[in-house]
């Protein structure tokens, strides 16, 4: 990814590099582009940070688009995209939707690429089904996660792609899920739902600045992809609606999540890698994964959770400053017999928690399998797990542990921790079962499998992971 580029006042103040003008009439095989123009002296100029800028620009309007929540854009996103397609050897090219309610169905996006949503600009997911093409099963998983079949393609989607930026002035994309949450809670569906944004086998990828809500199911699904930027995302579902993860780094490395807010349905980010036998195999990690300044909001889940599709592996996770209101629990970990892999060196530091059902949580008989074919001698290696300076209130119960029997989970470090129970509180705060590790200043008093062992600090790595020496540019549209 690149370094920081200083443009210079007169680039930032009063021009737009490349416009493109092109016509597009649909409904007929006439798709003309036209040349790009030179720089044009502009009185209103955007500016906003990306990881690369772009040479070449188009509004979504120059390809036919209409933004009346009515027209369907599927086609005018599509044509858009494969004409600015051309320009990736040329300095890329950035797609801009300006303001409206623009209905589409999933379209594909290209290297070298920025798709940036104006202020006031708003992507309306299609509920027609028979926009949304049909994708097979993800090699990691084996069967979908709704139905043993195929999945529908994301809304948007890429695969095998280079230097991809997906942001805006915090513009919409309404994924209208009712829809899919209806069909799914009456058994309908023969394929998974689709998710907001899936970006596959791709790098250098940054998603920021814009709001996302009402996702069929998870919203931001990055996996077999690596140098992922998630930045500055306001996230929102209802939270009773089913598997609305926010987002979930799926055997991913160097990931960079932060200053995000989450409103879901399910957990408001879910590491994960592969389910049994099938992420056994594929055998890909999520690795180097940083998570900071997030606030989460899930009544009947996860600030964060591990799993519980974890059988590519989970390792060197680094997550600090987070808050959680009214949220099932802080940091849990979700894994059973047949996952095998693991989850290690995860690191924790800064909870700010309020109304939660726990502080801590770790499952080990979370037996949801894709198949009867699970390895039952699959054991997973659940070490190396750290929680240090926490400060929760009005919390039901302050931990609820529970490894695997043969298979305890170890090395577990809690320090600087103060939880001050609700008074609907459960009598046994401390539930702990096949597990090993030691504390240091918690109150109320930890459970006698994590014995006080005097005053210290649970390590937090100080090294610098290289997703973090990357720096926006300032670009402009």
């Amino acid at each position: 990814m690149s370094q920081t580029m200083k443009s210079s006042p007169r680039l930032r103040n009063s021009y737009v590099i490349g416009v493109i003008s092109v016509m597009l009439i649909l409904g007929s095989q006439n798709v003309k582009v036209a040349e790009c123009r030179v720089a044009n002296e502009v009185s209103n100029v955007i500016e906003y940070p990306a990881i690369n800028c772009r040479k070449h620009g188009a509004l979504l309007t120059d390809f036919g688009g209409v933004g009346d929540g009515v027209t369907s854009n599927t086609r005018a996103f599509r044509y858009a995209i494969s004409n600015l397609s051309q320009y990736a050897t040329d300095g890329g090219a950035q797609l801009v939707v300006p303001p409206g309610r623009w209905l589409t169905g999933p379209f594909n996006l290209t290297s070298h690429f920025t798709l940036f949503l104006e202020y006031g600009a708003v992507l309306l997911a299609s509920q027609d089904e028979s926009e949304w093409p049909q994708l097979p099963v993800l090699p990691s998983y084996g069967r979908g996660r709704d139905a043993p079949g195929g999945r529908f393609s994301s809304l948007i989607f890429g695969t095998n792609l280079v230097d991809v930026v997906i942001t805006g002035q915090n513009g919409t994309i309404d994924g209208q899920g009712s829809y899919w949450w209806n069909k799914f809670r009456m058994s309908q569906l023969n394929l998974t739902r689709p998710y907001t944004i899936e970006i596959m086998y791709s790098s250098q990828i940054q998603i920021s600045n814009l709001t996302l809500v009402n996702s069929p199911s998870w919203f931001v699904h990055p996996i077999y992809s690596s140098n992922i930027i998630i930045k500055g995302l306001t996230i929102m579902a209802p939270v009773d609606s089913p598997n609305t993860d926010g987002i979930d780094p799926d055997s991913c490395t160097n990931v960079r999540i932060e200053d995000c807010y989450i409103v879901s349905g399910d957990d408001c980010i879910a590491v994960k890698s592969g389910w049994d036998e099938y992420g056994i195999k594929f055998g890909m990690p999520t690795q180097h994964l940083i998570i900071r300044r997030i606030t989460c909001i899930s009544p009947d889940s996860a600030m964060i959770a591990f799993g519980s599709e974890m059988s590519g592996g989970i390792q060197d996770v680094r997550a600090e400053d987070l808050t959680a209101i009214n949220t099932e629990s802080a940091v849990r970990i979700k894994t059973a017999v047949g996952r095998g892999a693991y989850v290690k060196n995860i690191f924790v530091k800064g909870m700010n928690l309020n109304t939660m059902k726990y502080v801590f949580w770790m499952s080990g008989s979370y037996g949801s399998h894709p198949d009867p074919h699970f390895d039952p001698n699959a054991l997973p290696l659940i070490t190396g797990i750290n929680y240090m300076d926490v400060i929760a209130r009005n919390v039901t119960k302050s931990a609820r542990l529970e490894g695997i029997s043969n298979d305890p989970f170890t090395e577990i470090c809690i320090a600087n921790v103060t939880i001050q129970v609700s008074a609907e509180k459960k009598k046994l705060q401390w539930n702990c079962t096949d597990v090993a590790g030691v504390t240091s200043r918690v109150n109320p008093y930890p459970c006698p499998l994590l014995p006080d062992r005097g005053n210290f600090d649970c390590p937090f790595p100080n090294n610098v992971l290289p997703i973090e020496n990357v720096q926006f540019r300032t670009c402009n549209v």
